[in-house]
């Protein structure tokens, strides 16, 4: 029994040193992804994700990811400021315009606290919500950055996510061929339980999110690369 639990401890320590010892991250400041937005099969839109890097805010640095989708009569920016080791959010501005209707959201996380202030400023006035969760809260755009550089990309790979509104458990599904870009790409299927995202990762060394299908932006759509530019 001792040796058992000497053998965990040191699996789980190589484990975790594995995990935090630097990796190069395959992206780099100025790099964008470009999507076409589809629901039910019928293009809505167009997406960009970048990754614009460093930044400050309140004198403090983070690393900044801008995600914006936009189609007949929708836009939607969202401004992420993560930790540039966790990937974890601090702060989310949101500026939508749908149908006319304006709304700006800011989403600030207190992630030792477990908690996520949410404040609506629309026409109608301001509204305040905050969600309280049991530990640190991720964003699904951050998820996809920290997997890129830690990501085992392997189909019997599981790994637990807290999101703001949702717990999940994203799992490897299968390896598969998928086109994107006018390329063919080696890829692993991501699915989280319950279902709620699927993510296709690109398995070569740029490990790009080459589909992202699930609540994304507005609704839930399927969002499919179409362009990259690193």
């Amino acid at each position: 029994m001792t040796t058992i639990k000497t053998f965990c401890a040191m699996f789980l320590a190589v484990s975790f040193a594995a995990f935090a010892a630097p990796v190069a991250a395959p992206f780099a400041k100025g790099e964008v992804i470009h999507y076409a937005i589809k629901k039910v099969g019928i293009k809505v839109g167009e997406a960009t994700l970048e990754f614009k890097g460093e930044t400050k805010r309140d004198g403090k640095k983070y690393t900044l990811i801008v995600f914006t989708a936009k189609g007949f009569n929708f836009f939607d920016e969202e401004r992420i400021f993560v930790d540039g080791k966790t990937f974890r959010p601090k702060f989310v501005d949101r500026d939508l315009n749908i149908f006319g209707k304006k709304a700006k959201v800011t989403e600030e996380y207190d992630q030792a606290a477990g908690t996520v202030t949410i404040t609506k400023v629309a026409k109608g006035g301001t509204t305040v919500q905050v969600l309280e969760k049991t530990g640190p809260i991720d964003n699904i755009y951050g998820i996809i950055y920290r997997y890129r550089i830690h990501g085992g990309f392997d189909r019997e790979e599981r790994f637990e996510v807290a999101l703001p509104a949702l717990d999940i458990t994203m799992a490897g599904v299968k390896n598969m061929k998928f086109k994107a870009a006018g390329k063919t790409y080696q890829s692993l299927l991501l699915r989280s339980v319950p279902s709620q995202y699927s993510i296709w990762m690109d398995r070569g060394p740029a490990h790009l999110p080459l589909r992202i299908a699930g609540a994304v932006g507005l609704a839930n759509t399927v969002m499919t690369m179409v362009e990259y530019t690193p």
